[in-house]
């Protein structure tokens, strides 16, 4: 198994930095915006955002949540090995809210329909976007498409995107694994 640097740390930083800025943008002091982070590995990038916008921007209480999409997905049923859910975390109201889905790695589009499916239990939001990190581009089953990308990746069959976070893995990088 070969792996290959897509992102160092430093691309990553900067690469968070224009995603919040992008945000900024559309939402400017997040009066009516939320942050969704999509578990489990969506919680990191929309924590690192968070913080990106009140320490760089000075923008605070932007409500964060994670949306835990397990039972959700339309494969739940026919992994092999069985899914353990994480915990959702919405202590706040999506009703006639912007709400921004934050994950990873957009695959094959499968986990945001989840996510959009779940949200649906905390009420109807106003507006969905979905902000991610790497996208890659030839594998969607579904018709979903990001507002927000980091990174656009030509990853084929076979090729993993590993994102690895600084704190969980020790670093921030994503590799390209192959094999």
């Amino acid at each position: 198994m070969s792996q290959k640097v897509l992102l160092t740390s430093k691309e990553v930083n900067i690469i968070l930095h224009r995603l919040a800025c992008q945000l900024i943008e559309k939402h400017l002091d997040f009066s009516n915006a939320v942050l969704i982070g999509i578990q489990p590995r969506g919680i990191y990038l929309a924590n690192r955002i968070k913080t990106i916008l009140e320490k760089e921007y000075h923008i605070n209480n932007i409500p964060l949540g994670f949306l835990d999409i397990t039972f959700f997905r339309d494969d739940f049923r026919r992994q092999e090995k069985q899914l353990e859910a994480n915990k959702t975390q919405i202590d706040f109201l999506v009703e006639n809210k912007n709400v921004v889905f934050i994950d990873d790695v957009l695959f094959t589009g499968r986990s945001i329909n989840a996510a959009l499916t779940a949200i649906q239990s905390f009420g109807r939001p106003s507006e969905i976007e979905l902000l991610v990190l790497i996208d890659r581009r030839f594998s969607r089953h579904l018709p979903i498409q990001p507002d927000y990308r980091g990174r656009q990746v030509d990853a084929i069959a076979g090729e993993k995107v590993k994102v690895c976070w600084q704190e969980n893995e020790g670093e921030d990088a994503i590799y390209l694994v192959k094999g």
